[in-house]
């Protein structure tokens, strides 16, 4: 049976839990959001192993305004098509946001069927167990409004905003570059 490891950390935006299986990140979940550890092992000891303390100082860089340039290792446990979709989110630039259907579009291009459900993506992506790092935060409807956070969505507001993003700005310069590529 695999150990768990977790440790607590105080956010800007709520208490967290990070988890590690002793070699990678399993699990960041702000404390009470929905499907809060839901990969977590009930017997999961307190303490502070490597990886753990890897993601504080990421966050720590995260939440000081920083984009950190290192990345502790991760592993992600879910279907394929989950792993797929926390794939594609990992691609996403901070400062970025993509919609529910670009996500779609991409995973049907990159698996070589026509198209995909944006609502089975949004499924995928509200089920990441690895807050911030893997960045959901930066999925947007279609019309760029804030919709679908398990942490909630004005923690996602406050996430995006620390990234200088305002999604409206991003998909109306990214629709009005589709214009001028048309021409």
């Amino acid at each position: 049976m695999t150990r768990h490891y977790i440790c607590k950390y105080e956010s800007p935006l709520g208490k967290m839990t990070l988890a590690s299986d002793g070699e990678a990140l399993t699990g960041v979940w702000f404390d009470g959001q929905k499907y809060y550890a839901s990969s977590l092992s009930e017997c999961a000891e307190e303490a502070v192993v490597p990886v753990l303390e890897q993601t504080v100082e990421w966050l720590d860089c995260y939440f000081s305004g920083g984009m950190p340039h290192f990345m502790p290792a991760l592993r992600l446990c879910g279907s394929p098509f989950r792993l797929a979709v926390w794939r594609l989110l990992q691609m996403i630039p901070y400062g970025a946001v993509v919609t529910y259907g670009d996500l779609a579009k991409e995973l049907a291009r990159l698996s070589g069927v026509r198209t995909m459900s944006a609502q089975a993506i949004g499924g995928a992506v509200g089920h990441n167990p690895v807050s911030i790092l893997v960045p959901c935060h930066r999925v947007v409807g279609c019309d760029g409004s804030l919709t679908g956070y398990a942490g909630g969505l004005t923690r996602k507001a406050e996430l995006l905003q620390l990234e200088g993003t305002d999604p409206l700005r991003v998909l109306e310069r990214r629709r009005a570059e589709c214009l001028i590529r048309q021409d």
